[in-house]
C-alpha cells in the first residue's frame, strides 16, 4: 500500500501549479494523492482572471472527511491566503497531528509582489509553522516572513533562513538563490545549512515548480526518507521536470512542467 499524502491547496485551472501540480507529483512519485480545496481559481498561463474562495467550515469539513477516514503519512499546504483558512489548517493540524507537515508559504505572485495584507504572514508563523517539519519560502516570501530586506547573496540567505528558523521553530527551506550559473536551495534544520545546487535552464516555463517541490519533499518524506535526502531527490525530481518540459509552449504565457518525465523516457525507451 503507498504512502497517503495530502495537499491543502487552491485550484488551478490551467493544471500547471497548485493542486494539480501537487497531484501530478505524489502520482509521478508513487504516493496516494488526497486533497483539499481551499480556493477555486480561473487562470490560464497568462493570468489569474477569478479566485472563488472556500469557507472555513467547508475547508474543515474536508480536511475532517479525509484525514478521519484515511488518514495521511504526509501533508503539505499551498494557496491558504485568508486568516480564517489558515486557523481551521492549524486547528486540523493540532487534531490529527500528522507526522510530516510541509508548509509552502504562498504570499507573492510570480512577479513577486505580496498578495495578502501582514494578518497573513502572521498567521503563517503563528497558527502554521508551530506544527510543520518544514516551510519552503523563495527568496522573496522569506525575507517578507521576518520582515527582512530582498536577500541577494548567500550571507544575507543564511541569516533570514536563521531567523526564520528561530521565529517558525520549524526547518526551513529558502529556493532559488541565483549564484552565478547556478541555482541554490539552502536548508536550514537548527544546526545545519546545507546547500542544493542545479544549473539554471534557459526557460521561463516553470510554472508550479515551487508547489512541486514541495509536493515532492512530502511525498519523500511520507516514505520514510530523512529531511536532506527527502529534498535532494525532490530537488533532482523538479529539475528534470522543468528541464523536460522547456521547450513546451501549451499557452501564451508561463508554461507548466513535466511531472511525468520518468515515465514518458520510458514510454520512448521501450
Amino acid at each position: 500500500m503507498p504512502p497517503k499524502v495530502m495537499t491543502i491547496a487552491g485550484s488551478d485551472s490551467g493544471g500547471a501549479a497548485g493542486l494539480q501540480a501537487d497531484l501530478k507529483t505524489f502520482t509521478a512519485l508513487g504516493v496516494y494523492g488526497m486533497s483539499a480545496i481551499t480556493a477555486v481559481t480561473a487562470q490560464n498561463s497568462v493570468s489569474v482572471s477569478g479566485v472563488t474562495w472556500m469557507t472555513p467550515q467547508f475547508l474543515t469539513n474536508q480536511l475532517d472527511a479525509v484525514l478521519s477516514d484515511y488518514g495521511a503519512d504526509g501533508i503539505k499546504t499551498g494557496f491558504l491566503g485568508q486568516v480564517d483558512l489558515i486557523k481551521a489548517v492549524s486547528e486540523s493540524l493540532q487534531k490529527y497531528q500528522p507526522s510530516v507537515v510541509v508548509i509552502d508559504p504562498v504570499l507573492v505572485n510570480h512577479k513577486q509582489v505580496a498578495m495578502f495584507p501582514d494578518e497573513v504572514r502572521q498567521a503563517y508563523l503563528t497558527d502554521l509553522c508551530p506544527y510543520a517539519s518544514l516551510v519552503t519560502p523563495n527568496l522573496t516570501e522569506a525575507a517578507l516572513m521576518v520582515d527582512a530586506p530582498q536577500i541577494e547573496t548567500r550571507d544575507q540567505c543564511e541569516v533570514v533562513a536563521k531567523d526564520l528558523f528561530e521565529s517558525g521553530k520549524t526547518a526551513v527551506l529558502i529556493k532559488g538563490l541565483p549564484e552565478g550559473d547556478m541555482l541554490v536551495d539552502l536548508l536550514f534544520d537548527g544546526q545545519t545549512m546545507t546547500a542544493f545546487s542545479q544549473p539554471k535552464l534557459d526557460t521561463e516555463h516553470t510554472h508550479g515548480s515551487g508547489d512541486t517541490l514541495s509536493a515532492a519533499i512530502t511525498a519523500f518524506l511520507a516514505m520514510g526518507e530523512s529531511l536532506q535526502t527527502a529534498v535532494s531527490k525532490a530537488h533532482q525530481f523538479t529539475h528534470q521536470a522543468i528541464d523536460d518540459a522547456k521547450t513546451w509552449q501549451m499557452g501564451a504565457g508561463h508554461g507548466p512542467l513535466s511531472h511525468f518525465h520518468g515515465f514518458n523516457n520510458q514510454v520512448e525507451h521501450d
